[in-house]
């Protein structure tokens, strides 16, 4: 899980909710404390058993580059109603926490914050999955797709264990009580050895215990399951980037060049940082993707 250093919201950042078609999704928005938007807004997708926080640490330096940023909890993560708590409009479809459904919702965010024009999307981890699927939706116009520690195709080695390991200690009770209990056995050691800050600690338990079980579920069962569709996004005629620690051991990083090189996308690797490079070289990846962001709307506009 990702880990942030610290939880209040730096100058430019309010907490908000988008009013997609069938519900609320929670998400920060951030803008320049000076200075205007002329720039493509951007929009930051984050993994597996995180959330909105943990952008938090990228948000002021991305957004005083002159563009509105916004990062979102996905459907049942957090502060982002499930599906099972929600009466949609009649005639509208919820999501139901797969891969393609949850591009479909990302796709909305898209349309909302660019009204129309073309947005700049990251996607960390199961989070670039789900962009992944965004962009290959063709609803809203993208200014560049930036996968982040993200993969072609399924997770393997280690955090395919704790995949499997969280479907089966939640699959015969997905319930919120299971969670809690869940905290007290496995994942509050594991958070104490994250963080030694007491807030950042009672933070990870508050989110956990506020995401849908079942979410949880089909989540991991698409980290395990998904299909390769590197071929397909490669068609997709936006600029691209595959940006990741030096230390990430969530895909092989040859897996990730390979994907690279099929996307015919730029490749950028964060110094010092494992999997969560927005977290642990926050600095050093707000410029590279202010870079790259900056560098394809310059090529866009001669």
């Amino acid at each position: 899980m990702s880990t942030p250093e610290f939880l209040d919201l730096p100058p430019g950042v309010r907490r908000t909710d988008l009013r997609l078609s069938y519900g609320p999704v929670a998400a920060l928005r951030a803008m320049p404390t000076f200075g205007g938007t002329e720039l493509a807004p951007a929009v930051l997708v984050h993994g597996f058993t995180g959330s909105k926080e943990d952008f938090i640490a990228l948000l002021q330096s991305l957004a005083q580059a002159g563009r509105e940023v916004v990062v979102i909890d996905l459907p049942g993560t957090y502060r982002s109603p499930g599906p099972e708590t929600l009466t949609p409009p009649p005639g509208v479809e919820l999501p139901d926490y797969r891969l393609s459904s949850l591009g479909g919702v990302v796709a909305e965010v898209l349309d909302q914050v660019g009204d129309g024009g073309p947005v700049h999307l990251v996607g960390h981890s199961f989070g670039g999955l789900v962009s992944r699927e965004a962009a290959l939706t063709d609803q809203s116009p993208l200014a560049s797709l930036t996968l982040m520690c993200s993969g072609p195709g399924p997770l393997s080695g280690p955090g395919a264990v704790r995949a499997r390991n969280l479907i089966a200690a939640l699959s015969m009770d997905p319930t919120a009580e299971r969670l809690r209990e869940l905290w007290d056995e496995r994942f509050e050691t594991e958070a104490r050895g994250r963080s030694v800050k007491p807030q950042v600690v009672d933070f990870l338990r508050e989110r956990l215990l506020n995401t849908s079980a079942l979410a949880l579920i089909r989540m991991a069962e698409d980290l395990l399951g998904a299909t390769d569709r590197v071929d397909e996004l490669a068609g997709v005629d936006v600029p691209k980037l595959v940006l990741y620690g030096e230390n990430d051991d969530a895909w092989p990083l040859a897996e990730q060049d390979g994907m690279a090189e099929r996307l015919g996308a730029k490749r950028l690797v964060i110094p010092g940082a494992g999997h969560s490079p927005n977290v642990e070289a926050p600095e050093t990846t707000s410029s590279a993707l202010t870079s790259f962001w900056n560098e394809t709307e310059s090529v866009g506009r001669r």
